[in-house]
């Protein structure tokens, strides 16, 4: 139990940590395994909701709300401006995609730094969720309690979203047979450019919901880039349930890493990653639909 007690604050923050990057890298996984788009610039549409939060949110129920409608508006525009841009390239591989978003990004990223200026900006939140709660007698944040049963009530509904809705099915329908769907009356152009559009929003609202715990500051964009990469390339891309796993035990390394061997940190996540896909070889990791 000692040992238990000891490490039960960087247990809980990977679990903080990795839903986090799994609201992050949901969006990135369903426009990869869905849409067919290898977006890089998924990390600026993050650091958009997440700079959207440090400028609206200001200590007040009003402004953490507004600042999650605006920030959440905003990076989903992002996504629907990729979805035109990239709709051109889909016959051209992912490699036309992916120059075409990492412009997108490196100028995106730069605006938001003339805008916002070089340095890491703090958030205000409600004074209810600025404090911190017993957890096992620990002091720990309540925004990242309530952050943690927030992140699991989207993974919740996501879930129904894909299988229980309509909408879902139909998703999953044009990834599966997109021939058949464009039979059916719905053109999968529609789909997949609703897809981007929706996923650019969930970056939005992972930077805004994120905000008090990565960044906003000068490299959120490429931090949130690189873990969600990881993320999907882990739980397989379209794969919704496997970034849920992915994320967590990528948070997990990350905040236990710390606290049990600071020093190997920076290595422990790229070993584990090497690791993971070493002994899932010959199994076969292509996108499907998402589930």
């Amino acid at each position: 139990m000692g040992l238990i007690d000891a490490h039960l604050v960087p247990a809980v923050d990977g679990v903080a940590y990795g839903l986090l990057l799994y609201v992050a890298a949901a969006g990135l996984t369903l426009a990869f395994g869905t849409g067919d788009v290898l977006n890089l610039a998924h990390g600026t549409l993050y650091a958009v909701g997440a700079y959207t939060a440090a400028a609206l949110s200001d200590g007040t129920w009003a402004g953490l709300l507004l600042a999650l409608a605006a920030g959440t508006a905003a990076a989903g525009a992002g996504g629907g401006l990729l979805a035109a841009l990239t709709a051109p390239l889909r016959r051209r591989g992912h490699l036309a995609q992916a120059l075409l978003t990492a412009g997108v990004a490196l100028v995106g990223g730069d605006l938001l730094g003339t805008a916002a200026g070089p340095d890491d900006l703090p958030v205000a939140l409600p004074a209810a969720l600025d404090g911190s709660a017993d957890l096992g007698g620990h002091r720990y944040p309540v925004y990242r309690l309530v952050f943690i049963l927030v992140a699991a009530a989207l993974a919740a509904a996501g879930q129904l979203f894909l299988r229980r809705t309509r909408a879902g099915l139909l998703l999953r329908a044009t990834v599966d047979d997109a021939a058949m769907v464009a039979g059916l009356g719905t053109d999968p152009r529609l789909v997949h450019a609703a897809v981007l559009t929706g996923a650019g929003a969930l970056a939005g609202l992972a930077g805004v919901l994120g905000a008090p715990i990565i960044g906003p500051g000068p490299r959120t964009a490429e931090t949130v880039l690189l873990l969600s990469l990881v993320v999907v390339v882990l739980g397989r891309p379209g794969s919704v349930l496997g970034a849920l796993a992915a994320a967590v035990a990528v948070g997990e390394v990350q905040t236990l890493g710390v606290d049990l061997a600071s020093g190997l940190a920076p290595y422990l996540l790229f070993a584990a990653m090497a690791g993971a896909l070493v002994l899932r070889r010959g199994t076969g990791a292509g996108a499907g639909a998402p589930g």
